[in-house]
């Protein structure tokens, strides 16, 4: 999937397997992380809809 991640090296400079798994850590963090606050966007569109919706039910 990320092609990179089976890299051994950056240049001539070997990586060791700590410093392979550490560095696939902290992007799946990334990932994580920038899912969330996508996520924490989507869910706070919705819920100002439903209060929209709410309110337009209430004014009928």
């Amino acid at each position: 999937m990320f092609p990179f991640w089976g890299n051994t090296c950056y240049g001539s400079e070997p990586i060791s397997h700590k410093a392979s798994l550490e560095r696939k850590l902290k992007f799946l963090v990334w990932i994580r992380d920038d899912l969330e606050s996508r996520l924490a966007g989507i869910n706070a569109s919705i819920d100002t809809i439903r209060q929209q919706i709410e309110r337009s039910d209430s004014a009928v």
